[in-house]
């Protein structure tokens, strides 16, 4: 009886752990892809021509700031999703600014 508390009791604290790694991990995730998104709307509305405001210069280089110290914890932590998540991310601001700036 006691052999089979002890291994419930084990079982219940490896689903805690799991879970609260998992909870925050999906929680890094999402605050990341926010990140990405906080740019988005003006980009869009300066490419159809809705607004000709760009967003504070201080208020880009601070959220790249931001997303290139997570990219390079993501790195060290060889967290590949947040890695490959970040990447993507850059490389679509990228070619977003390249395109209200070059066409």
């Amino acid at each position: 009886m006691e052999d089979k508390l002890n291994s419930m009791i084990q079982k219940l604290r490896t689903f805690s752990e799991t879970f609260s790694k998992t909870t925050a991990d999906t929680l890094s995730w999402l605050g990341i892809v926010i990140l990405h998104l906080a740019t988005v709307p003006s980009f869009l509305a300066i490419m159809s021509g809705l607004s000709e405001k760009m967003p504070p210069l201080d208020i880009i280089l601070l959220l790249w700031m931001a997303l290139l110290i997570f990219f390079l914890r993501s790195a060290i932590l060889k967290d590949m999703l947040m890695v490959v998540t970040i990447g993507v991310g850059f490389a679509i601001q990228a070619i977003m600014l390249g395109i209200i700036f070059f066409v």
